[in-house]
């Protein structure tokens, strides 16, 4: 699924992390309280979650392995 351009790692991480910030901000907006969709805000969160495990794997595929 993932090549090891690091030009596509890059691009590929712009898109995650603006994705992240789009659902942080969602997140931050939707209403609290009796009317408030409780499993849509829990699969947003789960997904942001997910969206910054993805952000992390690909930060560190652009970290060169050094032999110690």
């Amino acid at each position: 699924m993932f090549t090891d351009d690091p030009a596509a790692i890059v691009r590929r991480l712009a898109e995650l992390r603006i994705e992240h910030r789009d659902l942080d901000t969602a997140i931050a907006n939707m209403p609290r309280g009796p009317g408030c969709d409780e499993l849509q805000l829990t699969r947003m969160k789960k997904r942001k979650l997910r969206l910054k495990d993805m952000i992390a794997y690909l930060e560190n595929k652009l970290i060169p392995d050094l032999d110690a």
